[in-house]
C-alpha cells in the first residue's frame, strides 16, 4: 500500500507577523531553515521515499529543497498544492482581515464563508477542489509499497486530511492545526487513505524557539 507523508513547510517572516502570505513569494526565517532541516533528518530516518511533490511556492520550494539532498531524489513542484490565493487581501494581518470582513470568516459567517471569494482570490471550496484534484492525480501515479513526501501549506493539508477524516470544510479548517514542518502520515489501502500520523513535531525539538 502506497504511504503519502505531508509536511507543511518552515516558518516565514510573514508566519511570525501574522500576515496572510497567499500566493506571496515569501522566505524562510532563519528557524524555518532549521526546522526544514529537522524534518528532513526525520524523514530520511525513517521512511524510504520514493518520490517528492511539492508546492511551487518559494517558501515549500525551499523546504522540500532540505528533503530532496536527504533522501536524495529530486521535488516535482505542482501548483496544485499552492496555499489559498487571498487576492487583495495578500500580506495584511490575518486577524484584521477576518475581523473587517465578516464574510471570510468561518467563526462568524460559518458555512456561507465556504464560498466567499476574497477579491482576485479563491474560496475555500476553490482550494479544497484544487487540493483533493492534485491528491487523487498522486493517488493514481504512486505505485504499490511507494512512499511518496508531500510538502504544502497550513490551509490545504486542513483541507486534505479534513477530507480523508470526513470533516466538513468548516470544522476542517477551524479544528485544524498544522504547525511549520509538522509531518503527517497517510497510508492508502484499496484507494481508501488512512491518517496514521497527524501534525507530528517531537523531531522539531532541537529547531531554535
Amino acid at each position: 500500500m502506497p504511504t503519502v507523508l505531508l509536511a507543511r513547510h518552515g516558518e516565514t517572516t510573514w508566519n511570525r507577523d501574522g500576515r496572510l502570505q497567499g500566493w506571496a513569494p515569501t522566505s524562510l526565517t532563519d528557524r524555518g531553515h532549521e526546522q526544514a532541516r529537522a524534518l528532513a533528518a526525520a524523514v530520511d530516518a525513517e521512511y524510504d521515499v520514493d518520490r517528492i511533490v511539492a508546492s511551487d511556492l518559494r517558501r515549500a520550494r525551499q523546504t522540500a529543497s532540505y528533503l530532496a539532498d536527504c533522501v536524495g531524489c529530486e521535488p516535482c513542484h505542482e501548483a496544485a498544492w499552492r496555499e489559498r490565493d487571498f487576492g487583495r487581501y495578500q500580506g495584511l494581518p490575518h486577524e484584521t482581515v477576518f475581523e473587517d470582513h465578516e464574510r471570510l470568516s468561518l467563526s462568524r459567517a460559518g458555512r456561507a464563508a465556504v464560498d466567499a471569494r476574497p477579491e482576485s482570490g479563491e474560496s475555500l471550496r476553490d482550494v479544497r477542489e484544487r487540493v483533493l484534484s492534485g491528491w487523487e492525480r498522486l493517488l493514481a501515479e504512486s505505485d504499490p509499497g511507494e512512499t511518496v513526501a508531500v510538502v504544502a501549506h497550513g490551509g490545504p493539508l486542513y483541507l486534505l486530511l479534513g477530507a480523508v477524516d470526513g470533516r466538513d470544510v468548516v470544522d476542517a479548517v477551524v479544528e485544524g492545526e498544522q504547525h511549520n514542518c509538522a509531518l503527517n502520515e497517510l497510508r492508502v489501502s484499496d484507494g481508501t487513505p488512512t491518517v496514521v500520523e497527524e501534525n507530528r513535531t517531537d523531531f522539531l525539538d532541537g529547531a531554535p524557539a
